[in-house]
């Protein structure tokens, strides 16, 4: 389904087949999965997005016409009502449970933890559950699938002229630019990334850092802090904050080097999207990045938490015009091989039909 951007998707809720509910206005891993995922999905299934925070373009249900849920499909037993977070899970057994609406709840699970006792008994209470890594799944009491995020290949590519794609984004092209995207908090490492260029960058006067992501009002504190840190270094114009884009894989075309400083992740798409624009990655031991990265070949993985070691991968990179670059082609090769969008969305149809077949 191709739309013009700006344009609004209607749909017959009677026809839909699958409901991909987006509770959060925010910008989150969750939220840029559904804007991969659903314009492919819906080459070949009847799928609508349904809540706020998701750009124009993508086939939507409103709000009011959510009634019309409680009636069966057109040529379906039942509806899919795929879930991704707590309220996603609990709208979907007050539908199925207490409306009796023609539903079975599929939940992607992307967390690393032990579940509460509340969410432990809303997946319970699910048809399918899919976890995004095999990390992720050990944490999960039920019978669940593995299937790890994919990425668009078309829209996260490397640069065809690096100096360009740098002048574009309003950079010095005289630079060569490692990045490191994401929320700016303590939970995602910014402050390892920023204490390491710190480190690094006095004595690489070809080398600059670019921290692109939004701090939100509870953070905005640790910002300042990092922001006054750069100062006190005497490189404001070295390690540029540049705030939240939704055009970050032009970003990425900037790079040259990828740093993933993350303390704690569920998943973490950032490395897969750095890896497809042809950037080599740092990144930390957690979330499902061991099993993104090839360490050693596409970057490397460093111990959580730790900045002595990140510092000394990211300078092994910096300093080594040779790795970098065959560690950015074998990234490269890596992700469109194992991690094309395309193969998490026909994984995830698949579940989809298990579901269908049973209900026959």
């Amino acid at each position: 389904m191709t739309v013009p951007p700006g344009h609004e998707v209607t749909v017959d809720p009677r026809e839909l087949e699958v409901i991909a509910p987006n509770f959060k206005r925010r910008l989150s891993g969750v939220t840029s999965t559904i804007v991969q995922l659903v314009p492919l999905q819906a080459q070949s299934l009847r799928i609508a997005t349904l809540g706020p925070g998701l750009p124009s373009g993508l086939p939507r249900l409103r709000w009011w016409k959510v009634p019309a849920l409680l009636r069966r499909p057109t040529g379906r037993p039942f509806r899919i009502w795929h879930a991704r977070r707590n309220v996603e899970m609990l709208a979907g057994v007050i539908l199925r449970d207490v409306f009796s609406a023609p539903l079975r709840i599929v939940f992607t699970s992307a967390s690393q933890r032990r579940h509460t006792s509340w969410t432990r008994f809303l997946i319970g209470r699910m048809d399918k559950v899919i976890a995004t890594s095999a990390k992720t799944a050990a944490y999960l009491a039920v019978p669940n699938r593995v299937i790890l995020h994919g990425i668009d290949t078309r829209r996260f590519s490397p640069a065809a002229d690096r100096a360009e794609a740098i002048s574009a984004r309003g950079l010095d092209p005289a630079f060569r630019y490692v990045g490191c995207f994401g929320r700016v908090r303590h939970q995602k490492g910014t402050d390892l990334f920023v204490d390491a260029m710190i480190r690094l960058l006095p004595s690489r006067p070809r080398w600059a850092a670019i921290v692109a992501g939004r701090a939100t009002a509870e953070h905005r504190g640790f910002e300042s802090g990092l922001r006054a840190r750069v100062e006190a270094a005497g490189l404001t114009d070295r390690i540029r904050f540049v705030g939240e884009h939704r055009d970050i894989d032009a970003w990425y075309r900037a790079l040259e080097l990828f740093v993933a400083s993350q303390r704690w992740e569920g998943f973490g798409l950032t490395p897969l999207e750095a890896m497809a624009s042809g950037v080599p990655v740092v990144a930390s031991d957690v979330g499902a990045f061991p099993e993104l990265l090839v360490d050693g070949v596409t970057g490397q993985i460093v111990p959580r938490d730790d900045i002595d070691a990140m510092t000394a991968a990211t300078a092994r990179l910096m300093d080594d015009d040779a790795r970098r670059e065959a560690a950015g082609r074998a990234g490269l090769a890596h992700v469109r091989e194992r991690f094309a969008l395309e193969r998490e969305a026909r994984e995830i149809g698949e579940v989809y039909r298990d579901l269908w077949d049973a209900g026959r």
